[in-house]
């Protein structure tokens, strides 16, 4: 693993590409030789693609829904354009040079008509449409020099007419050569042709030509409304040879040439995206005379132009090259805010984003792109620490990126991590980094308790006597903290494109909060930590600490009127639980009453009760260190059962806090709490209520008496998930459970045994089915399992116990029932739940599975598809169980998940998805038998190809030719060749029976097909 250079300069800005629009077009039939992509454009709503077939997609921009398509007749489309005021509109141009303007009628759910043809232009080459700004109109240019305007009276318009009008088309001029661009602001139509740049007033009927000095080329020019805001008129740019503009004002006067040639010298910067890692020459730079054969306004302080070679992003008032980066083989940019969508020559089409560093890297983590957001790091490193970007970079987020990477595998970056980090905090200031933090916005004192007073440099000061006041300090921090909040509010927007750092402004408090959750306290909460949080975190547990001291001395002092003698306690009464049991109660420890009454009476109780535990998990981590154990799976079997029947007896004494040896009387009390809480829960039946009585009335010995309680109450329980410990946990004691539950899962050691000491009476569990037990344990469990690690041993060990898996889905949406997220996701259509999804979940989280099947649930195979953007977070195999009653719907997923992937790369992306082996011949079998054509088609009653039958489509013929192609032993292609041959798929079973010699099998179906084809050429198979 090699060092990732560092860019020297300091760039603020990158281009990035979060998710590839193959799959689009490929869904849209555009990646093909006979039909591509021509036009493209881009609204606040719309992303329109126009194809050489004569079509217009129109598809919505969240969530890349298809929802329209028009037809023409005329030819391919040529030009697109969007109306920007009105989504309902949209023009394009043909081939043949008419212009026809749509009316798409959504709000009114209507369906799309043409309210405007016009043959002004035909038998001419249009070469730029552009919409008014104000009004429906619509600009039109053609390559002999020809502008029209076409002014449009819509349906809606005529309901409020007596009589529709159809206005003729204006013409409002003709320049001398060719139009290459057109832009319209404020009254005002900008001209640029092959020569030069004309400024029109439309209103006026009045011309200006722009400059002295004529061009030869295309080369583009465009308003800059960006000085409209200060109440100054907007400025004008045109391109000139050289890497040239001139600066122009609102009555097209020259004020300034702006030269950019010796700016281009840098090198590129790379483009963030998924396809590959980013790579950057430092000796890549030499100055670049350009010609710009466009200008497009972008965001608010940004301008953007493309070459043969690249994107180039300028900031035209302060003579800045924001960035540029090589994107080859461009034939035309649309953009909308920070949104750029790249048509290719050969038809593709790439959605990038202009973004700031940090906003980028932020993206990187939040869909769990480890490797790829570190590189980032390293490479803007510079910008990271000399820029804005350490407010959101926190050394926290760099800490748990450096975390997530492989130490064997990205050893370099996590040393070029390190050094990143050393250089946002310098090790000689990290002991006053909190201090730092705080003084930066507030000033503090120490009082003598050791607690920070926290006093706002923006407030008047408080008296001695006010801060004596715990009351009135509390209400202060209210007040700092909204203080606070405003503040950082006002510091959200980005230097240069501010527009568009709303939708990428994601709150990372979590982050922040669960670190503070992990430090070490002083006695009022002050954390003692060596880097600095946010102040708003600092005020936060200042409130805490505060608030808690005031709750806990209030409970103390009012204990101490009630009972002064607290070492002293009574003894319970018959009919009355005691402290121990009350304390003993099954709880979640989120539940800030029941824990500050364990802290007071129960944690020695509690510790005794764990002592058990820890000396036989710190047992059982020892044995399995040896080798001689850890390679012998009967060795490690019996380990693993020894220790889990340490852990069933620590939890059933947990949960059934009435087994004890004190008598009848205390027993039957505790059981009666028992019942009381699983009746509250609605669990308990009549069977085990009556079972309970006759042990009570019995003269069984202590011991039965316990294990029948346990075992009914078991019975009883197996329908609740237990999500969060029933006590608190040490995180080292957590860690360890999780280690050895979860190993216990996947070795399948489920069965326990409760040894008691008093009597030596053993309690084997019932032997049931191994996905019964599975479930069981899932469910007793659950909050001490490692949930990836579950996941993928469910996955392997019960793939044909379909209970196990949703037992496992149905735990993570109880765990994540209690995430305002999940009851967020009950409304809207997909494409908004997959937003929020995106925006509100880590792309590494666990729980990402159990709001995958809500959406699958809701929304079927429609939702299967759009998982392809959570992968690798969400695997085929996952999917597969997730739709196991539904196999097919599998196959549209894995399809949209190859065919997102260039097509050069979809074969060893295939492969690296069959794991193991064996699935190459269930997905096989799985293609050819869903969408094929019947069999009564492809082959006669003695099973013999029909003539011509190859040429019959099948629906997923592409992912069958993929899978058949990938390299394999003898025995797997002569497996699939009779798969292929069973159901007809004659091109796979030709192409493998040339791969296995079977060069006569081949001849005799060519026959039977009666396509000579086969046989001639280079295009033939034999």
């Amino acid at each position: 693993m090699t060092f990732v250079p560092v860019i020297a300069e300091s760039y603020s800005h990158v281009l990035a590409e979060f998710e590839s629009l193959d799959p689009l077009l490929s869904a849209l039939r555009l990646d093909s030789s006979r039909l591509k992509c021509t036009s493209i454009a881009v609204s606040r709503k719309w992303l329109a693609l126009g194809s050489s077939g004569g079509g217009l997609h129109l598809i919505q921009k969240e969530g890349w829904k298809h929802r329209l398509f028009l037809s023409h007749r005329e030819g391919a489309i040529s030009q697109v354009a969007c109306c920007l005021h009105d989504d309902d509109y949209v023009a394009v141009a043909t081939s043949q040079g008419l212009v026809v303007v749509w009316e798409l009628n959504q709000e009114r759910r209507g369906k799309p008509e043409q309210i405007y043809v016009s043959s002004e232009h035909k038998g001419r080459r249009v070469t730029a449409l552009c919409w008014d700004t104000a009004i429906l109109r619509v600009f039109v240019g053609d390559h002999v020099g020809k502008v029209s305007a076409i002014k449009l009276n819509t349906s809606k318009q005529a309901k409020a007419a007596t009589a529709f009008v159809m206005f003729p088309v204006q013409t409002i001029t003709t320049v001398d050569s060719s139009v290459v661009q057109l832009d319209y602001l404020d009254g005002r139509l900008l001209i640029s042709s092959l020569t030069r740049s004309f400024l029109c007033d439309t209103e006026r009927e009045k011309f200006w030509k722009i400059g002295n000095k004529e061009r030869d080329g295309e080369y583009g020019a465009c308003f800059f409304p960006e000085r409209c805001s200060g109440g100054q008129q907007p400025l004008i740019y045109c391109a000139r040879p050289g890497s040239r503009m001139w600066e122009v004002n609102f009555d097209g006067e020259v004020i300034s040439t702006h030269q950019f040639k010796k700016l281009l010298s840098l090198p590129p910067l790379p483009v963030i995206t998924l396809r590959s890692e980013p790579q950057y020459d430092p000796t890549a730079g030499s100055s670049q005379s350009l010609s710009f054969p466009k200008l497009l306004h972008l965001s608010e302080h940004c301008m953007l132009t493309w070459t043969e070679k690249g994107i180039y992003i300028f900031i035209p008032q302060n003579v800045q090259v924001l960035l540029w980066s090589e994107v080859k083989d461009i034939q035309d940019v649309a953009v909308y805010k920070n949104e750029l969508f790249c048509l290719h020559l050969n038809g593709k089409v790439s959605h990038l984003s202009l973004l700031s560093v940090e906003r980028c890297v932020e993206r990187l983590l939040r869909r769990g792109l480890w490797n790829l957001a570190a590189r980032t790091c390293c490479l803007f490193q510079n910008s990271i620490i000399a820029s804005r970007a350490r407010k959101t970079l926190t050394v926290e987020k760099l800490e748990h990126l450096k975390s997530q990477l492989d130490h064997t595998t990205y050893s370099d970056l996590i040393s070029q991590l390190e050094e990143l980090i050393l250089k946002l905090e310098p090790l000689d200031s990290a002991c006053s980094s909190r201090r730092s933090s705080i003084s930066s916005y507030e000033s503090f004192s120490i009082l003598d308790s050791g607690i920070y007073r926290i006093i706002s440099s923006r407030r008047g000061s408080q008296s001695d006597e006010d801060s004596c006041s715990l009351h009135s300090q509390t209400l202060s921090e209210d007040e700092r903290l909204k203080e606070f909040t405003s503040h950082q509010e006002e510091e959200l927007p980005d230097q240069y494109c501010g527009s568009h750092a709303s939708e990428d402004n994601v709150s990372h408090a979590p982050v922040v909060f669960e670190t503070d959750k992990n430090e070490t306290f002083l006695p009022f909460g002050i954390p003692l930590s060596f880097r600095s949080p946010s102040p708003l975190v600092s005020l936060q547990a200042v409130k805490e600490s505060v608030s808690s001291f005031v709750r806990k001395t209030t409970e103390k002092i009012g204990t101490l009127h009630t009972n002064p003698d607290l070492k002293v306690r009574p003894e319970p009464r018959g009919d009355e639980p005691s402290c121990e049991e009350d304390v003993s109660s099954v709880t979640c420890p989120k539940e800030e009453d029941i824990e500050e009454k364990k802290e007071v009476t129960g944690q020695p109780l509690e510790e005794d009760r764990f002592q058990e535990l820890k000396v036989a998990t710190a047992e059982a981590m020892t044995k399995l260190e040896d080798p001689l154990v850890l390679f012998e799976p009967e060795s490690l079997r019996m380990v693993l059962q020894e220790w889990l029947s340490q852990l069933e007896q620590t939890f059933a004494m947990k949960d059934f806090s009435g087994i004890s040896d004190t008598g009848n009387s205390s027993m039957k009390s505790n059981q009666d709490e028992l019942l009381l809480d699983q009746s509250k829960k609605g669990i308990l039946d009549e069977d085990n209520e009556k079972g309970k009585r006759n042990s009570l009335d019995g003269e069984e010995t202590v011991d039965q008496i316990a294990c029948e309680s346990l075992s009914s109450s078991r019975e009883s329980l197996d329908d609740l998930f237990q999500i969060c410990s029933p006590c608190t946990i040490a995180k080292s004691l957590q860690n360890d459970l999780a280690e050895l539950t979860t190993l216990c899962l996947e070795l399948n050691v489920l069965n326990c045994k409760i040894k008691r000491t008093s009597g030596h009476v053993d309690y084997t569990l019932q032997q049931d089915p191994p996905e019964v037990l599975a479930c069981r344990f899932l469910k007793k469990y659950f909050f001490l399992l490692d949930l990836k690690r579950t996941k993928e041993s469910i996955k392997l060990s019960y793939a044909n116990s379909p209970s196990v898996w949703d037992t496992f889905i149905e735990g993570l949406k109880e765990m994540a029932s209690s995430n305002p997220t999940y009851m967020e996701m009950e409304e809207g259509d997909l494409p908004t739940r997959l937003k929020l999804l995106d925006d509100s979940v880590p792309f590494d989280s666990p729980l990402l599975i159990a709001y995958a099947d809500r959406l699958y649930e809701k929304f079927g195979e429609s939702a299967l598809r759009s998982l392809i953007r959570f992968y690798p977070s969400i695997l085929p195999s996952d999917v597969m169980q997730l739709c196991h009653h539904h196999p097919a719907q599998f196959l549209a997923y894995l399809d949209s998940l190859v065919k997102s992937r260039p097509e050069d790369q979809r074969s060893s992306f295939l492969e690296s998805l069959l794991q193991p082996e064996s699935l190459r011949l269930d997905w096989l079998l799985l293609a050819v038998s869903r969408d094929a054509p019947p069999s009564t088609s492809t082959m006669d009653s003695e099973g013999y190809p029909r003539p011509h039958s190859h040429l019959l489509s099948w629906g997923y013929s592409q992912l069958i030719l993929h899978l058949i192609k990938l390299p394999a032993d003898f025995t797997t292609k002569g497996k699939m060749a009779d798969i292929c041959r069973s159901c007809g798929f004659w091109p796979g079973y030709l192409t493998l029976c040339l791969e296995l010699e079977r060069r006569r099998e081949a001849f005799t179906n060519i026959v039977y097909l009666n396509d000579m084809s086969l046989m001639e050429g280079d295009n033939g198979m034999l």
